[in-house]
């Protein structure tokens, strides 16, 4: 005897993943200037270097060796920026079974999204310590960035965003805590495309496993801890 998925529960499944891929969409669009950013900062390096060689091939009489050492950084650059490149398609296609550590994945989303929310007036301030664990990356990304931008677009600048972290058994728990703080309102423009709601962080936190809830005003991500691969 076979059971059939009542209608009700097709329906409701269907419309949970919509509500995801409609928040894993707002967020890559409220990234992308800030991944723009990231990209070409490392390529910066490659353009500056290739105009002190040309100069320098100019002269009458090229310093080869110059020449050589600036050959040699482009080189070095320029796989920074392709290592750069690579990691960033991982925010949109990401990799089975990677994993991270909290303070190294605080470390990475913090490095990404910074500058784009001091524009905007928030402070993000890191007192995450080296807690024993892996969680994973991909869940860790979406949800605390989700998580990060949702505080930023309910809240007025200035402002901050303290992150803190302990362990919890088999899981390891972040919270963010935004506070007023004193400093300029940010002068960004319009976010480029809609807010994040705490919905979309409901839904990123579900789909990739992960609880997220409200204490107050403070937001508490449970994640849970994974055998690292290999």
């Amino acid at each position: 005897m076979t059971s059939a998925t009542a209608p009700s529960d097709t329906v409701a499944s269907a419309a949970q993943d919509a509500a995801t891929e409609a928040a894993r969409y707002a967020l890559l669009r409220r990234l992308a200037p800030s991944m723009r950013h990231h990209l070409v900062v490392n390529l910066q390096p490659i353009g500056m270097v290739y105009e002190i060689m040309d100069r320098r091939l100019r002269a009458p009489q090229p310093n080869l060796a110059d020449v050589h050492e600036g050959a040699q950084k482009i080189n070095v650059y320029a796989r920074s920026a392709l290592a750069s490149c690579l990691d960033m398609v991982t925010w949109l296609a990401p990799e089975d079974g990677a994993a991270t550590t909290i303070a190294d994945g605080v470390r990475e989303c913090l490095a990404l999204v910074a500058t784009s929310f001091t524009f905007r007036g928030f402070t993000l301030r890191s007192q995450v310590d080296d807690v024993p664990g892996d969680v994973p990356r991909a869940a860790f990304r979406n949800v605390v960035t989700g998580a990060l931008v949702h505080l930023s677009d309910e809240r007025a600048a200035p402002a901050e965003i303290v992150l803190t972290a302990q362990a919890h058994g088999d899981a390891i728990q972040l919270k963010l805590v935004p506070r007023a703080s004193a400093g300029e309102p940010g002068f960004a423009t319009a976010p480029a495309y809609r807010p994040i709601t705490w919905s979309d962080v409901e839904a990123l936190a579900r789909a990739d496993g992960v609880q997220v809830r409200r204490e107050g005003e403070t937001l508490a991500i449970t994640l849970p801890r994974i055998q690292p691969a290999g």
